[in-house]
């Protein structure tokens, strides 16, 4: 019988290729992590410290150094920072080298609501707790039901959306269920804008009227803007002495 001595040439040449990648692969398991790199999404505004991160990470061991490779599970390693309610999400790898990687979304929160103790709310219309480590500048919000979360978010990041608004409104009080009031930079007066729809209508109108208000110096002659009422404004003027 002829030997085919090709074939045998190849089946040799996969298995030695097959041992190398495996001692290889075994030898990068069995090292150590060498060091931990964490990093977030916004270095400027950071709700909980790097500190606090390694310190979930790592628990009880002395060391991230001393942790062996084989001994990491990164999916748990994730679990546990998605655990602290300033994370939004996490991920952890290891790279070739040995080092392990960890990359931090953090929760944005987008107002401040007043209760006892006071929260933050997040993008996503759920509770935020404060941080000791940073403390957001965002509109401050009373009288809220945690029904109205989801629609006081999504009506706030219209506002962020809104050069003009975000520049203007510093907080919001919710009246009679349903109705927001919102408090004003600068001007004594407020707005009732009612429920949060029809949202960029009321906008235009109100800063149509502004802008005349502004124009002629009378800002200071009112005390509400009501935006309930379809295709007008309706406002307030201020008592004066003697009037």
């Amino acid at each position: 019988m002829k030997i085919n001595w090709g074939v045998i040439k190849f089946i040799l040449i996969l298995g030695l290729v097959v041992f190398v990648f495996s001692f290889s692969n075994q030898r990068n398991n069995a090292r150590d992590i060498s060091e931990m790199t964490i990093e977030f999404d916004d270095e400027d505004r950071l709700f909980i410290s790097q500190k606090t991160v390694n310190k979930l990470l790592i628990q009880n061991i002395n060391s991230v150094t001393s942790i062996d490779k084989d001994t990491l599970v990164l999916n748990k390693m994730e679990s546990i920072l998605l655990e602290n309610p300033m994370i939004k999400n996490a991920e952890v790898y290891i790279t070739i080298d040995g080092i392990l990687g960890v990359n931090v979304t953090q929760r944005k929160p987008v107002a401040r609501v007043k209760n006892e103790p006071d929260f933050y709310l997040d993008e996503d219309g759920e509770k935020m707790p404060l941080s000791a480590e940073y403390s957001a500048r965002v509109p401050i919000v009373s009288g809220i039901s945690e029904h109205q979360y989801a629609g006081i978010s999504a009506l706030i990041k219209e506002i962020e959306n809104d050069d003009f608004f975000k520049e203007l409104i510093v907080g919001m009080d919710i009246i009679n269920e349903n109705d927001v009031v919102f408090s004003v930079r600068k001007n004594r007066f407020k707005v009732l804008f009612g429920s949060p729809v029809e949202i960029e209508n009321k906008f235009q109108k109100f800063k149509a009227f502004y802008k005349i208000l502004k124009r002629d110096s009378l800002l200071e002659n009112y005390i509400l803007i009501n935006l309930k009422f379809k295709n007008q404004v309706v406002a307030t003027k201020r008592e004066t002495n003697g009037a």
